[in-house]
């Protein structure tokens, strides 16, 4: 009887996964912890579907800076209370197993936390709208035009909320390696077309381009994703600049 046969062992990747650097692990963990809480939480996605909708509207009515950042920083609490509740529920359910008053006040307290921070990102929406609503006209749409790093800002936000997305709807890869849509490479070809088309420059676009080619490019080459998978982040983060820029020059005829 022959001895069987011991099977190859399958080589290892040529990149160091960021599970096992120190540095990138902590950026990792944060992602997954961000990832689950879209995957089980609703609330978690109602509000980036929220904030999707809020950063259009602030290109939409040609807001100022100023209203942009208070914007931004309402989003960001908001999402960053969302995940505390998150974390605070996981370790309530994980301690108790039978219902106790504790543990009810503990969910109710940090569920109330998501929703005053709620509350006043309606006062702030509205303070900030209001300005957009009343005095919208060339005299805001001029300011905004002289400021690309909101549309930038803003294009790079869609971008990534909607690979997020992606990953969780497909439920494949990590949160920072692997997935159905590569997200280095829709930031990268978001930023190169925001960048070519505010510009309207050959040279910057090509500049812009060759460098978003190269992050699709070492995604590939390090086996992180496929060339679809590259391709797709590719088509999301330019179709997102786009829109974003169609969005922002209403007179602009393709």
């Amino acid at each position: 009887m022959s001895a069987p046969m011991h099977q190859p062992r399958p080589d290892p990747p040529p990149y160091a996964r960021i599970s096992e650097t120190k540095f990138w692990s902590s950026f990792h963990y944060a992602f997954s912890g961000i990832m689950y809480a879209v995957r089980t939480q609703p609330n978690m996605r109602v509000h980036l579907t929220v904030a999707l909708a809020v950063l259009l509207a602030t290109l939409f009515l040609r807001l100022d800076r100023i209203y942009l950042i208070a914007i931004v920083m309402t989003i960001v609490v908001v999402l960053a209370l969302e995940l505390v509740n998150t974390a605070i529920e996981a370790v309530v359910d994980l301690l108790t197993i039978a219902h106790h008053p504790l543990a009810k006040t503990a969910k109710d307290a940090a569920a109330g936390a998501v929703l005053i921070a709620t509350a006043g990102a309606v006062v702030v929406g509205y303070l900030a709208f209001y300005q957009g609503i009343q005095q919208g006209g060339t005299r805001v749409y001029e300011a905004v035009a002289q400021v690309p790093a909101n549309v930038v800002l803003v294009i790079l936000a869609v971008s990534a909320i909607l690979t997020i997305f992606a990953k969780v709807w497909v439920g494949r890869g990590s949160p920072l390696q692997g997935g159905a849509v590569s997200g280095h490479t829709a930031l990268a070809f978001a930023a190169s077309t925001g960048l070519a088309l505010l510009f309207q420059r050959p040279l910057v676009a090509v500049l812009a381009y060759f460098v978003a080619l190269l992050v699709g490019q070492s995604r590939v080459e390090a086996r992180i994703h496929t060339i679809f998978e590259v391709a797709w982040g590719a088509v999301l983060g330019t179709l997102v600049a786009l829109a974003v820029y169609v969005l922002v020059r209403p007179h602009l005829v393709l």
